[in-house]
């Protein structure tokens, strides 16, 4: 499935190209985030049927990447797509600084994590002097570790 999932992102990256698309537009189309739509055409999303037949028809993609744009995918990378120098550079990022921001969590919020589930991101560019700025944003719901007993008694 990851294959097949795999192979409609290529494809989909070339059909966009092909016909002279920007992922905006296509996000605009299904009514989406941008930077969601770009995850889900990659294959780390469903898309509703709706959306899925949309994006078929612009890209001029057949019945079966309707049906696959739709299944729940299995979600992370390839391991193969980490050595991409991009990517690359955010785990080399996360590595450096993530003990940092997982401290200030601690300290703003208490004991927990930033959901990645309940979760917006934005990809913006700032002109600088000196070269150009790429801005990321994480933004994510606050989940706090919390411990709730739910185990009862179970009487015969």
């Amino acid at each position: 499935m990851t294959h097949t999932r795999t192979r409609l992102a290529e494809v989909i990256r070339r059909a966009r190209l092909h016909k002279g698309l920007s992922w905006a537009r296509i996000a605009e189309a299904i009514g989406k985030d941008r930077v969601w739509t770009v995850a889900a055409l990659l294959g780390q999303h469903p898309l509703s049927s709706a959306d899925a037949a949309t994006v078929a028809a612009l890209l001029d993609l057949g019945d079966d990447a309707v049906t696959i744009l739709q299944m729940v995918p299995y979600r992370g990378s390839d391991p193969s797509v980490s050595a991409d120098p991009t990517i690359h550079r955010f785990h080399e990022a996360l590595s450096v600084y993530g003990p940092a921001i997982k401290e200030l969590i601690t300290e703003e919020f208490g004991d927990g994590i930033m959901s990645a589930i309940n979760f917006r991101m934005s990809v913006e560019r700032r002109p600088d002097p000196q070269g150009d700025r790429v801005i990321v944003i994480f933004d994510g719901k606050f989940l706090d570790y919390r411990w709730n007993h739910t185990e009862q008694e179970v009487l015969p």
